[in-house]
C-alpha cells in the first residue's frame, strides 16, 4: 500500500513538472530567426521583436485548458494529501480523481 501511495506522489509531481514546463517554455517552434511558443512569437534579426500570439480564437482556447489543466492538477495533489490524513484505511480518493480527469 505504501508504495501504490508513493507511485501515486511520484505520478503527481510527474504531471505537475511536465505542465507547468510545457506551459512557461519560452520556443516551442525554432524556425531559424523565428521562435514562437503559446503566449509570443518572436524574431531575433538585428533587433529582437515578441508580438503577443493570442490573435487566434484556437489559440486563446488551448491557452485557457493549460491554465486550467494547471490548477486542477495542483489542487488534485493538494486533495490528495488532504483526503490521505483524513480518509478512513482504505477510502476512496474520488474528489481527487475528478481533479486529476478534469485536468487531463
Amino acid at each position: 500500500m505504501l508504495l501504490l501511495l508513493l507511485g501515486i506522489i511520484v505520478l503527481h509531481v510527474t504531471v505537475l513538472v511536465l505542465l507547468f514546463v510545457s506551459t512557461i517554455v519560452s520556443q516551442w517552434l525554432v524556425n531559424g530567426e523565428h521562435t514562437a511558443d503559446l503566449w509570443q512569437n518572436c524574431t531575433s534579426g538585428t533587433i529582437f521583436h515578441c508580438l503577443a500570439s493570442s490573435n487566434n480564437e484556437w489559440l486563446q482556447s488551448v491557452q485557457a485548458m493549460m491554465i486550467l489543466s494547471v490548477i486542477f492538477s495542483v489542487l488534485s495533489l493538494f486533495l490528495f494529501f488532504c483526503q490521505l490524513f483524513t480518509l478512513t484505511k482504505g477510502g476512496r480518493f474520488y474528489i481527487t480523481g475528478v481533479f486529476q480527469i478534469l485536468a487531463g
